[in-house]
């Protein structure tokens, strides 16, 4: 049997609740088209990507153009989640000494 935990607070998932919500990230070099090189095609990307996706089972590319990452949460951290995905309001509280 596969066991869950939640990736941000450590607790067991399934056991005492009926749902986990899952998070995926997909990381990837976006160009604009007056910024692309030369010879950037963006079909040839898409496809790239996902071949890269496809051989790489999560790992970031070598070139650092792809990654993703999976998350399992349970129902309090999405919920901490959805209100702040990037954690900005959480380092805004952090506070540092002038020294």
């Amino acid at each position: 049997m596969i066991k869950y935990v939640c990736d941000m607070c450590g607790k067991p998932l399934l056991e005492d609740e009926e749902v986990r919500y899952v998070v995926k990230i997909e990381v990837y070099a976006a160009y604009e088209s007056a910024d692309a090189p030369e010879d950037y095609d963006d079909m040839d990307a898409v496809e790239e990507m996902l071949d890269d996706a496809d051989d790489a089972d999560g790992q970031p590319a070598e070139d650092g153009s792809f990654s993703t990452f999976r998350y399992d949460l349970c129902p309090e951290c999405h919920k901490r989640y959805l209100q702040d995905p990037l954690f900005k309001k959480a380092n805004r509280r952090i506070g540092f000494s002038d020294n």
